[in-house]
């Protein structure tokens, strides 16, 4: 059964019943509305911002995993980093100055690097920075090794080509000296035993019977075979890779110009023609057009006792000269 109120109304000084006007009513309804929700929002909100959910705490465990996943894949990465520094590194420093070959400038590898962008995927990735920024140094490493690859394949080309470049480079004596008795006159300055003067004498001579056979020091084209004043019947041969060799006051001469000659293989014979005061070979070794020391080009038909023993028989023949 409702309940009736009552209230006393001063005026006709009589109770009388209550009755509540219908806007009353409507404004108690919209309130008590209005009260609710906003109620329920801030439970809402208090309800996201701390009470964490299973979808929120499945995507930070994935994304704890993911940093330590980048972590080890970060290691990795700088440690390849540093083994192609190393690659690099031998590269220049190492195998292509045993093939005296030009280092790889830094710019040519980084131009490469720029041109190579195979791995060029890294837009598929989203947002997701941590994997674009590894994607873009595994990007650069893979370019680099690429390059390495080229370097290595032209380094492989020097080794095959080495082969003929050692059985052309000047490596013998010109003449049998097995006794090494057979050195007169070395490199440097001296006095011309013909002319009287101070000259730089550019070879070695080496004094033999004449008729004694003379070999070509290494496999090589001779340039000239011919008779000049004061080289007397001579031979050049043009091995290669810069390479020149000279043989001078030769009684005769076996090889002729434009032939391809072997080391070991006899060229001509000892004599004492042109600008000369006895029978000798006097020899030269060029490199680049500048003549050198032949003594430290005889390292394969002697052992190392044999090497030192010449290279001071050279310094105490420095003193004679046979041109």
């Amino acid at each position: 059964m409702k309940k009736i109120k009552y209230y006393y109304n001063t005026n006709t000084l009589r109770y009388e019943k209550l009755v509540t006007p219908l806007r009353v009513k409507l404004l108690r309804v919209f309130g008590f509305i209005s009260a609710a929700l906003v109620t329920s929002a801030i439970i809402i909100w208090v309800y996201t911002k701390f009470v964490p959910h299973a979808a929120d705490k499945e995507a930070e465990l994935k994304y704890e995993i993911m940093k330590d996943n980048y972590g080890v894949l970060n290691v990795k990465v700088k440690t390849l980093q540093q083994q192609m520094a190393e690659l690099e590194k031998r590269d220049n420093q190492v195998y292509r100055s045993i093939f005296e070959a030009n280092p790889l400038s830094d710019s040519a590898r980084t131009k490469l690097i720029e041109q190579k962008k195979e791995i060029a995927k890294v837009n598929l990735m989203g947002d997701d920075e941590l994997g674009k920024d590894i994607a873009k140094t595994l990007n650069n490493i893979t370019a680099r090794a690429a390059y390495q690859f080229e370097s290595y394949d032209e380094i492989e080309k020097l080794i095959k080509n080495q082969g003929d470049k050692l059985a052309c480079i000047p490596a013998i004596q010109p003449v049998s000296n097995k006794e090494l008795t057979r050195i007169a006159s070395g490199f440097g300055m001296r006095i011309h035993p013909i002319y009287g003067i101070a000259k730089m004498h550019s070879g070695l001579d080496f004094t033999a019977p004449q008729g004694t056979p003379i070999y070509a020091t290494g496999n090589g084209v001779v340039t000239e075979a011919t008779f000049g004043n004061g080289n007397g019947n001579h031979v050049i041969i043009d091995h290669g890779y810069g390479y020149e060799t000279v043989y001078m006051h030769m009684v005769r001469i076996k090889a002729v110009g434009g032939q391809h000659v072997k080391r070991g293989e006899v060229i001509g014979w000892v004599g004492s023609t042109g600008a000369s005061t006895g029978p000798h070979c006097h020899y030269e070794v060029h490199i680049n057009g500048t003549p050198v020391d032949p003594v430290y080009f005889f390292y394969n038909d002697l052992n190392a006792e044999q090497y030192d023993r010449l290279l001071k028989l050279a310094a105490l023949g420095s003193a004679k000269s046979f041109d």
